[in-house]
């Protein structure tokens, strides 16, 4: 699974992975525990592959920062995000050393080392690689998906309706 798939939903705790979209919103089933909840679309909803953090050069994709977290850690949970904000500052700035610290906030830290945390616990930690990379190797299976929906659509034979005139003759 990579972070295309995974939302952070306002107002409910955790992370949640799409499961299937519908007229009204989308179905979304928790990592935490697993159950699945439906999500209207005005509700406030984050895909963690948007996500960026604002370094001094630019900006850094969450998956970026993840996967040096991840590196850092050997793949192994990080520290709390309970911990102190003093502690968080210092061991985010040891991860992504460039960091903008005037618009990084200790409460953004904290989200994203919990969120890092939520998926190493579920084994989604190797699974982590810049968006633009994973979008790349799965354009091939787009496209013969694509193509086999045109081809079922081309074998379809288009209904012929009988016409008073038609059926005189």
């Amino acid at each position: 699974m990579n972070l295309e798939k995974i939302l952070a939903i306002s107002g409910k705790p955790g992370l949640y992975a799409l499961k299937v979209q519908t007229r009204t919103g989308f179905v979304a089933e928790s990592l935490v525990d697993g159950k699945k909840v439906t999500v209207s679309l005005k509700s406030n909803v984050s895909l963690l592959s948007e996500i960026s953090i604002y370094t001094y050069e630019g900006e850094k994709p969450l998956a970026e920062v993840m996967k040096l977290i991840a590196d850092k850690e050997d793949k192994g949970p990080a520290i709390s995000h309970k911990e102190d904000n003093a502690t968080l500052l210092a061991y985010f700035k040891e991860v992504l050393p460039n960091y903008d610290e005037d618009r990084v906030y200790p409460s953004d830290i904290k989200k994203i080392l919990n969120w890092y945390n939520m998926l190493q616990g579920k084994g989604l930690v190797t699974d982590l690689a810049p968006a633009a990379a994973e979008s790349a190797e799965e354009t091939p299976v787009l496209e013969e998906e694509k193509k086999a929906a045109e081809k079922k659509v081309a074998e379809k034979k288009p209904a012929v309706k009988k016409t008073a005139k038609a059926e005189e003759e």
